[in-house]
This record gives C-alpha cells, structure tokens and sequence, in this order.
C-alpha cells in the first residue's frame, strides 16, 4: 500500500528521463527514507523511555522486535477503530438487509403508490422539457429529483413482483436471525466479562489451543465451534458495514466511474487494518479461543487485565446502547413531536430512502 501510494505520486527526479523507471527509482527512495525515518522514531523513543541494557539490544533486532511490535501497534489500532464500527454495524445490519430485501406488504396499496409516482415523474419530466438550457441549476436539481422518483418507482416495482414466500416469509426470518446473532454476540462477551473477573486464565494472551484437530476450542463440539465461525463472519460483515456508515469516513464509498486511485488505496487500507484486529478482537471479546495462524496472543496489551475488561465493557455497553436507539428511533421521534421539541433537532437519526412513501394526495410523507 505505500508503494502503491508513492508510485502514484511519484513523477520522477529532475534530470531523469520520464518513465516507469523514474517512478520506481523515486518510490523506493521515498519507502527507504519512510523506514529509516519510522525506524529512528521508535529508537529514540524506546531509548527515552527504557534506557536499559535489555532494551538497547532490542534496539539492534529488527525481526525479533521491531516488526512484531509494529503489528502489534497496527493490530490495537484496528481494535479501537473495530470498538467503533462493529456497535454501529450491529445496528445499521437491520436497515441494510431491509434495503436488500423486499419488506412484507401490510395495508398498502403498491398499485395506487405505483400510480401516484407515475404522475409525479411524468410531471417532472414536463418541467424538466419546458425550461430552456439556460436555468441550468434548476434542470440539474429536477434531474436529481427525477432519479430520486425513478429509484422508488423501481423498488415498487420489484416489491409488486415479489413472490408471496420473498415478501412473507424471508424478510422476517432474516430479521430474525440478525436479532438471534446479535444478541448472542452479546451474551458471550457479557459471560467473558464475568470470567475476567472470576478466572485469571480467560486472558487472550498466553492463551493456546491444543492446535488443529487435536480437541475441540468449544465446549459444545461441532456446534460451538460452527456457532463461533458464524458469528466471526457477522462481526466481519458488521464492522464493514459500520466502518462505511461512519460519518468521518462516510466519504471513503467507492462509486462507479467516480473514485480515485487515492481513495481505492485507502479503501483497501482501511479493510487490511479491520481485519489484521478480527483475530484480536475475537479473543479479546471471548468469541473464539483460537489463535489462527498469526499467534495473536503474544501481544503484550492483550495481557493486561483492565484493557481487556476496558475493552469488553464498551464493546457490550456501546452494542447495547446502538440497538436500543435503533429499535426505539420512531418512539423517540413521535415523543419530541408531542412534546414541540422536533424543531430543536434533538434527534438526529438518518432516514432511509425508502422510508419516505407517495401518499394518496400526491405528497411526500415518512411512515
């Protein structure tokens, strides 16, 4: 990923010939002086804090020391930045797969929507028709408009299309099984914080397995350790999805036809590190006790016992509190309308686009 970035920043030293020699010669340049200047970095600071014999002749290992410490550093920055994401995806999942999924028809009229949003886009494409080239801010903004209308009128479309099976029955089970994933993810790091407490060995570090086929890491056997794969997947998917539904990283979506090389570079970043923290947080939350193929629990950090329970206490308080804004969002709506309060904008919770339905009088309402 550096080189990738230099390489496309790079345009050659003065005096070379341009060309992808050029290029090359300065990235590498560019990644020797990065590592030189990270590795000066870190043998100041170490000799500033741990000016020891022991840590001076780690300051002379670069396998042994630099590069495990590096990941280990790289591994507790995806975890504090999977805190974040994994309790937002949690809840955001609800609202993705319903967008996915075509949601049971319970008293609505999908023909009369259907109708009512035919004439709504006829009439758009009318005013879009009688103004000249010349108002070119309003044309863009009825062009906006009339995309808006057509996304809707297609998702009408596809729910009117829909078997009786896909409307009734598969929403509600896959909205069930989220809620059963979710809340069992829970209860295990809920039961991990009551044997941090209790039991000094539930520490990830220093934690082995028996390895590979010898036992089974679950109490239940086939079962567990199925359950466990399953969930790690869900965490995976969540924390993706909660990564992108972040605010300050709301911009890193890539688009068709319309995403730079930079950002595909930070995109492809950003996931490395989420991942190279799965393993991690998976054993810190007390989700799986197997260590993969990384040997994640010769992490220092992992072996002290208030940022583990640090870290499973937000991760259960912050799910928990995500969820229950996510289920209780209308009530808490409706309660700032009765009480006048909606014109302080208190509630800042985002709507779905599909959220927004033709009334029968040719208005827009939120259901």
């Amino acid at each position: 990923m550096p080189f990738a970035f230099f390489f496309l920043e790079s345009e050659g030293f003065a005096g070379l010939k341009r060309g992808i020699r050029a290029r090359i010669l300065e990235t590498l340049v560019m990644l020797i002086l990065l590592a030189l200047l990270i590795l000066g970095i870190v043998w100041v600071a170490l000799a500033l804090i741990d000016n020891d014999a022991a840590s001076m002749e780690s300051l002379y290992d670069l396998w042994d020391f630099y590069l495990p410490y590096l990941y280990s550093c790289i591994s507790l920055m995806g975890c504090l930045l999977l805190l974040l994401c994994t309790p937002v995806g949690l809840s955001r999942m609800f609202t993705v797969m319903g967008q996915l999924l075509v949601k049971p028809t319970i008293l609505e009229d999908l023909d009369e929507q259907i109708y009512i949003i035919t004439l709504e886009e006829e009439a758009i494409q009318r005013r879009l028709n009688g103004l000249s080239s010349s108002v070119e801010h309003n044309i863009t903004e009825l062009e906006q408009e009339l995309d808006n209308v057509k996304t809707l009128k297609t998702k009408l479309e596809r729910r009117k299309k829909a078997s009786a099976w896909e409307r009734n029955l598969v929403y509600p089970a896959v909205m069930v099984l989220l809620l059963i994933e979710t809340s069992i993810s829970v209860l295990l790091v809920a039961c991990n914080i009551l044997c941090l407490l209790v039991d000094e060995t539930a520490m990830p570090k220093g934690t082995r397995g028996p390895g590979i086929g010898n036992a089974s890491l679950s109490a239940f056997g086939f079962v567990g350790a199925a359950l466990e794969i399953i969930l790690i997947f869900y965490l995976m998917v969540s924390s993706v999805v909660g990564f992108y539904s972040l605010r300050f990283f709301g911009n890193f979506i890539p688009k068709k036809d319309d995403t730079t090389m930079t950002k595909i570079i930070g995109n492809c970043v950003s996931i490395l590190v989420l991942s190279s923290a799965l393993p991690v947080m998976s054993r810190t939350l007390g989700i799986t006790r197997f260590d993969l193929l990384g040997d994640f629990g010769r992490f220092n950090w992992l072996g002290n016992f208030y940022i583990v329970l640090s870290y499973n206490l937000l991760f259960a308080i912050m799910t928990t509190l995500c969820l229950v804004r996510k289920f209780t969002s209308a009530v808490r709506e409706e309660l700032f309308k009765a009480l006048g309060l909606h014109k302080l904008h208190l509630s800042d919770t985002s709507r779905d686009p599909e959220t927004t339905k033709p009334s029968a009088n040719g208005h827009q309402k939120a259901l």
